[in-house]
């Protein structure tokens, strides 16, 4: 046997039968490595915008943070639809080998949609690219280094949500380690890039998102040069590439869910950047800083949820419950511990992290607060990603695409309300109020159903379990 065939196969294995805790390890350390490094890489990117002392470059960044949305969106639908799949059909192709092909299929329909995708939304915002400022809601002073930022970003668009799909591509089918090389390899690459653009060439929020582009153009070359050489079912060719509704149906399924939530993710940064700016750029800079710092606890617990999502659809897809079962009880555990060092030891020395960016006193002053309700915020969503990740891996369309919705549906009224009765410190904490209550609606979706989800599997139907799900949560 080669040692790309072990390679592979071993893989396989911490999916099929390796014990639940070294699972988990095998797939969350290295996810949780790599949006670690993305987080710090971050913070780092906006000490390099902050090290050329324009409070608007800051705040060109923070305007621009929709497109990151955006490219979630585009790859969310291809990649984590295609990805779920892929990794249920591996799981199935245990007891049925043939499955196993229809994977390049969905490898391939997902890549190249992507890419399609990711080129049409970029031509439309470049052709509107002034009123997409305005609607960003850049003031008069952040206007020309946010429509600079902007133009960079979208031209990157197809490149972005290439790499986004293709590394739920590279994880599921258990690759975690590599998936972790190409994205620590891509956050290297943007750091050099940063050195060049931005404080040898002085290109100041041009320079960061083309380092950004570049970056993932990287990755891109990476997962697709391991997949290429080492998957034995995945392919790239667009030869796979079908529009049959047995790839697309479950695909768009389960991606339109990530479509909704980006979306409204999306409109909520929309609407929390037009309702901060009337409280001028020191506010908005100190948001853009300190959600950079909270990412840092928050991606070791999407490193978690994220990092588990192949192992629960492999193990669906098996019909393995007593594994699921084992599985969402070890992540639910983890979760919890993260969440008690990390965000603990962030919490307590918040002032002197956020000092480290900012001299400014009001920055500082607000970041603080701003900072501790992120946090908070982070202990819900870890909880809630972890019940996403149970409908998204099982294939249950319409539960995620409620999970996807409700952040979006509750925080427009939440804070423009919050705005209205409290100002500013209304704002800061309509999100983490939000994702309180959306952790309360999931939590309830999954006790109410857990019963007739567990009796839908041992009937070996994921239909029948989808059925008596939206009749519980109904």
């Amino acid at each position: 046997m080669s040692a790309t065939t072990e390679a592979v196969g071993s893989n396989r294995w911490y999916l099929s039968t390796a014990p639940i805790l070294r699972a988990l390890v095998h797939l969350c350390v290295p996810m949780a490595a790599a949006m670690i490094v993305g987080a710090v890489y971050n913070v780092i990117n906006a000490g390099f915008v902050g090290s050329q002392h324009d409070t608007a470059l800051l705040a060109a960044i923070t305007f621009g943070t929709p497109l990151l949305g955006l490219v979630m969106a585009i790859g969310g639908v291809f990649g984590v639809g295609g990805g779920a799949l892929i990794s249920r059909l591996l799981g199935a192709a245990e007891h049925d080998p043939a499955k196993a092909g229809e994977i390049r299929h969905v490898s391939s329909f997902a890549v190249w949609g992507s890419v399609i995708t990711g080129a049409v939304v970029a031509g439309a915002g470049l052709m509107l690219l002034h009123p997409l400022v305005t609607l960003l809601g850049a003031d008069a002073a952040a206007v020309p280094a946010t429509r600079e930022y902007v133009a960079v970003m979208l031209a990157f668009v197809p490149v972005l949500a290439a790499a986004f799909c293709l590394e739920q591509l590279v994880r599921a089918e258990g690759a975690a380690r590599q998936a972790m090389i190409g994205l620590i390899l891509s956050t290297v690459a943007n750091v050099v890039f940063d050195v060049v653009f931005i404080l040898v060439l002085h290109w100041g929020v041009a320079g960061a998102a083309l380092g950004t582009g570049l970056a993932n153009a990287v990755m891109v070359g990476y997962f697709a040069f391991w997949l290429t050489r080492n998957s034995e079912h995945v392919s790239l060719a667009p030869r796979w590439f079908t529009l049959n509704k047995t790839v697309a149906q479950p695909v768009f399924g389960i991606g339109v869910g990530e479509l909704l939530q980006s979306a409204f993710m999306i409109v909520t940064v929309l609407v929390l950047n037009n309702l901060a700016s009337a409280y001028g750029d020191g506010p908005l800079a100190a948001m853009g800083v300190a959600v950079r710092i909270a990412q840092v606890p928050e991606f070791l617990i999407m490193g978690v949820t994220m990092g588990v999502l192949p192992l629960l659809a492999y193990t669906y897809g098996k019909g393995d419950r007593a594994r699921l079962t084992s599985a969402l009880r070890a992540s639910a555990a983890t979760i919890g511990a993260v969440m008690l060092v990390f965000c603990g030891g962030v919490f307590l020395f918040r002032e002197q992290v956020l000092g480290a960016f900012s001299s400014d006193h009001a920055v500082l002053t607000i970041g603080v607060t701003i900072l501790a309700a992120q946090l908070v915020a982070t202990v819900a969503n870890g909880f809630t990603g972890l019940i996403t990740s149970l409908f998204q891996a099982a294939g249950l369309a319409k539960p995620a695409i409620v999970m996807g919705m409700a952040q979006g549906v509750l925080f427009i009224p939440i804070v423009l309300l919050g705005n209205l009765w409290y100002g500013l410190p209304g704002i800061i904490w309509a999100l983490t109020v939000t994702e309180c209550l959306v952790f309360v609606a999931g939590a309830g979706m999954w006790l109410a159903s857990r019963g007739t989800i567990n009796r839908g599997l041992a009937e070996g139907s994921p239909e029948r379990a989808e059925a008596v799900l939206e009749e519980a949560a109904a």
